[in-house]
């Protein structure tokens, strides 16, 4: 079996720019050999964590069973991850942001305080690669779009490859119009594939 790629789209909008970005990404692994999977947050109807803690005996999301949960198997079995989000206010959607926190049930605590935490996710070779998709075209109008997704993945053990912030598109599908950015897309995709060979 090859190992799977698992892509998440955070766009509340369909067949807009993170979308379409991140077909192309999904679509570079896949011409380098790798089978992938993808999730868009907009037609998962789940909860942000609750904060209820039962994760950290039960070693996985128990205190929230919605259309998420079997997503869990993925996120465990797949060792390439890839995050693609509009831009919304310096930030990550809202949908990203919740899918991120869910991601809480991975780590495991001291008893110490404070607490000092591993990712039971980690040391397995996991890599990933991100994207931002933004209207502005200054870098500071992305915010922390980019580290809102760089900093949980490194957390959790994934080792961010490549990232893709991608300014100035706005209207549906417009940055499909431009080949440097789709071909960016697609190297980023074939770049995860190969950290995985």
């Amino acid at each position: 079996m090859r190992t799977k790629i698992l892509g998440v789209g955070g766009s509340p909008r369909r067949g807009g720019n993170t979308d379409i970005l991140l077909k192309r990404i999904l679509s570079g692994a896949e011409a380098a050999g790798m089978d992938t999977k993808t999730i868009l947050l907009r037609d998962v109807a789940f909860s942000s964590c609750i904060g209820c803690e039962r994760c950290r005996k039960d070693k996985i999301c128990t205190g929230i069973t919605d259309e998420l949960t079997p997503f869990y198997q993925d996120i465990i079995s797949s060792r390439g991850l890839v995050l693609v989000s509009p831009c919304y206010n310096y930030n990550v959607t809202a949908l990203m942001k919740a899918f991120i926190d869910r991601l809480y049930c991975f780590y495991d605590f001291t008893d110490d305080h404070p607490r000092q935490y591993s990712s039971r996710l980690a040391g397995q070779g996991r890599t990933a690669v991100i994207a931002v998709v933004g209207e502005q075209t200054d870098p500071r109008d992305m915010g922390y779009a980019v580290e809102m997704l760089r900093m949980p993945l490194e957390a959790l053990g994934y080792a961010v490859i490549r990232e893709l912030p991608v300014y100035g598109y706005f209207h549906a599908g417009k940055v499909a119009e431009s080949g440097d950015v789709m071909d960016r897309a697609e190297e980023l995709g074939r770049a995860l594939a190969s950290s995985l060979m």
